[in-house]
């Protein structure tokens, strides 16, 4: 069985993500175009930050894996607690139910019911994909706030729709994180991302994140539908569907255990 998930935690703990996508003409922020002014880009961001973040949260939801050569679903149950903890238990098909990721901080482990094995994720296995997919263990465990961590400005894009506000996000120097720079699309009327384009250091697009689908959980109004398409993998893709998400919820402690791994549903 492949090494286990992520969602790239620009947004969730829960992860994490449409057709292949041309690269944008990237020119790179400057003050002349940051025509939606510089308190709106940081209300933006910081909107962004917190639209998906809580003190604690349960969901559950569909991940949708395409290759060129296979197909497969599976359903999930996940909580989070703070920045710092997730767990994650696929519920179905019924040769994956049962198998869990506990995160605590920066370390990960994954239990495997058929085996009744706890795996400790190792750092040379972090960028391995989890079940097929196109997220990675790295993307889990890695968590950092757009907000907090990056500087952002607005940006300009090839062919861009002026429904859409385009903003440039570049991590701190010291930021322990693969991409040069993320590139996010927002609605211009409620600030809901479209899309998050991934650079390399080359300045090379690798991923895009496509936001979909927006629907209400309670008091937020967000994208349930978020696909990631990397761009060097042609005819792959995932896709993750919120069925059921509720924030700032009581959580058992318990949950965030080594021994509820082998807890069965």
């Amino acid at each position: 069985m492949n090494a286990m998930i992520g969602n790239a935690r620009i947004v969730s703990a829960l992860v994490v993500v449409a057709a292949l996508c041309c690269a944008p003409m990237h020119t790179g922020p400057t003050a002349a175009q940051n025509t939606a002014g510089d308190d709106v880009i940081q209300e933006i961001i910081k909107e962004i930050d917190e639209l998906y973040r809580s003190k604690s949260s349960y969901a559950e939801f569909e991940m949708h894996v395409v290759t060129p050569h296979w197909e497969r679903t599976m359903a999930m149950n996940a909580w989070s607690a703070g920045m710092d903890r997730t767990f994650i238990r696929i519920t179905a098909p019924r040769k994956d139910n049962g198998v869990a990721t506990l995160r605590i901080g920066n370390e990960m482990w994954n239990y495997l019911p058929k085996t009744n094995k706890i795996i400790k994720i190792p750092p040379s296995m972090m960028m391995s994909s989890w079940m097929g997919s196109d997220f990675t263990n790295d993307d889990i465990v890695r968590e950092f706030s757009l907000y907090e961590d990056y500087s952002y400005a607005e940006t300009s894009v090839g062919d861009p729709d002026s429904n859409l506000i385009y903003i440039d996000c570049v991590p701190r120097a010291d930021l322990a994180v693969v991409w040069r720079h993320v590139v996010i699309a927002v609605r211009r009327s409620d600030h809901l991302p479209v899309w998050q384009k991934y650079y390399d250091e080359k300045d090379e697009l690798m991923r895009v994140m496509n936001f979909r689908d927006i629907k209400t959980f309670g008091k937020r109004t967000i994208p349930s539908v978020m696909e990631i398409v990397p761009q060097n993998k042609e005819g792959h893709r995932t896709q993750v569907r919120y069925l059921k998400l509720e924030f700032d919820i009581d959580v058992d402690e318990n949950i965030f255990s080594l021994r509820n791994l082998r807890t069965q549903t």
